[in-house]
């Protein structure tokens, strides 16, 4: 039996395989993502299935043979896997590495002493938005839940008023900011200049911390008053180490993949010389795959050596930070997969040429489409994904910059109104404590004010720039 090579099914991806109308497109279009949204909220079926079998259903729908379909599948899957499978799992090392060294633990307690009475929500928000950089937000909650829940109880502050902060931190990282999975495929999906989107990342995610952390967390003390539930506190990783690395040490290992990708970027904006001898040094620096594997590598000697591990005990801990990803990557490459055959289909271009008559600048109407998929599927990687490859085509005349603000507006629309059908939604009401209608009012509206002021900022910047 003749096999298909990669290079063949990357072919027949790039290729038209429906001649259908945009009526039947947009039937389409709207019937795969109910498949996906059924799917994941009604029968309760992993993301990654879900997104196949939506995937095929787009195919169908949309009048395309199911052998084409498939292919362009299996090609936006491989293609996507291919492009930030690998910095998704050096990212996942090194928070593995952060949280098992008791590097986290140092960041917080450091600071923690330094903070008091009404600077302890600014701590808590800088804490956090520190240790989500290369951290999953799953594993951030984990991690500082117990911090949160500590301070509260021996400071006697509301519990809102230091957990919102810690909250806040953790989803814009998550939202908006690389190595995390939503912005890595976005960027990959739409051909963003990775360095670029992580300085103006930055940008939007500072005061839009600031105002869903501290600043909202006011309120949210007010209308939801409750004690820290002790029975939730659970043991701290460091507690188990003689040994923990040192405040500068660590920080420095969670902050030099940033500083490397925005020193090329910074590099390529100043020089803008390939020939240069600094700009190819940094070019290769830079680039996502050579900056966290350098933090990987320096984070075995100043996280894990600096905890007392052994190689044997650092070469298990880097096993395990992979097991757990697998399921990342599964949705990644599958919604890689969506995003193709939204592509392949027409979809893309569909959407240009239905955008010419709508007065919708494109960055507004790529965060609605984000918001739609995020309250439908309640996954803001799905809805970047999803996202991302709906509004693909629109980017291919863009400058780097109106690309990289389009990743933003995405991952900004990713996070809007986390509900019911959202994972961190119910870990946040179990974790402190309350009801369903006060974690509505808590962490649901500080993730619409994450969204709202998010998409603000880059709208502003994009009058700037």
């Amino acid at each position: 039996m003749t096999s298909l090579s990669v290079e063949t099914l990357a072919a027949a991806a790039t290729e038209p395989i429906t001649s259908a109308g945009n009526t039947q497109l947009g039937i389409a279009v709207l019937a795969g993502i109910a498949v996906i949204v059924l799917l994941i909220t009604r029968l309760k079926l992993h993301a990654f299935l879900a997104l196949t079998l939506g995937s095929l259903a787009l195919g169908v729908f949309a009048g395309a043979p199911l052998a084409k379909t498939v292919s362009s599948f299996t090609a936006g899957l491989g293609s996507t896997v291919a492009g930030v499978g690998v910095l998704i799992a050096l990212g996942a090392i090194l928070g593995k590495l952060l949280a098992d060294s008791g590097g986290a633990d140092e960041i917080v307690d450091t600071i923690l002493a330094r903070a008091k009475g009404r600077a302890m929500p600014w701590a808590m928000v800088l804490i956090a938005s520190v240790i989500g950089l290369p951290l999953f937000f799953e594993v951030g909650i984990v991690l500082l839940i117990p911090v949160v829940l500590l301070v509260a109880k021996r400071g006697n502050y509301s519990l809102m008023r230091i957990g919102i902060p810690a909250l806040a931190g953790l989803s814009v990282m998550h939202g908006l900011i690389p190595p995390h999975p939503g912005p890595l495929v976005a960027i990959d999906a739409l051909h963003a200049n990775l360095g670029l989107t992580l300085a103006l990342g930055v940008l939007v995610a500072l005061p839009t911390v600031v105002i869903a952390g501290p600043l909202f967390s006011r309120y949210a003390a007010r209308w939801v008053d409750i004690p820290a539930p002790e029975h939730m506190v659970p043991q701290r990783p460091s507690e188990e180490l003689e040994h923990r690395p040192r405040f500068a040490a660590t920080v420095f290992t969670v902050l030099l993949p940033v500083v490397l990708m925005l020193m090329k970027a910074l590099v390529d904006i100043v020089v803008n010389d390939p020939a240069n001898a600094v700009q190819r040094v940094t070019d290769v620096a830079g680039s996502p795959l050579i900056a966290l594997l350098a933090a990987v590598l320096v984070g075995m000697f100043t996280l894990g050596r600096a905890a007392g591990f052994t190689k044997a005990r650092l070469s298990v801990t880097v096993e395990k930070s992979l097991a757990p990803i697998a399921g990342i990557l599964l949705i990644v490459g599958a919604g890689g997969g969506f995003k193709a055959t939204l592509i392949d289909v027409g979809v893309g271009q569909m959407i240009m040429d239905l955008s010419e008559n709508w007065a919708i600048p494109t960055l507004l109407l790529a965060w609605l489409i984000a918001v739609a998929i995020r309250l439908a599927t309640g996954s803001a990687t799905v809805a970047t994904i999803s996202a991302a490859g709906l509004v693909a085509p629109l980017a291919a005349g863009m400058s780097s910059t109106e690309t990289a603000l389009l990743v933003l507006a995405i991952g900004a629309g990713s996070l809007f109104f986390s509900h019911v059908n959202d994972a961190g939604f119910w870990l946040v009401k179990e974790y402190f404590g309350m009801t369903v209608g006060q974690t509505l009012k808590t962490w649901s509206v500080m993730e619409t004010i994450i969204s709202v002021v998010g998409l603000g900022f880059v709208l502003l910047l994009s009058l700037v720039l």
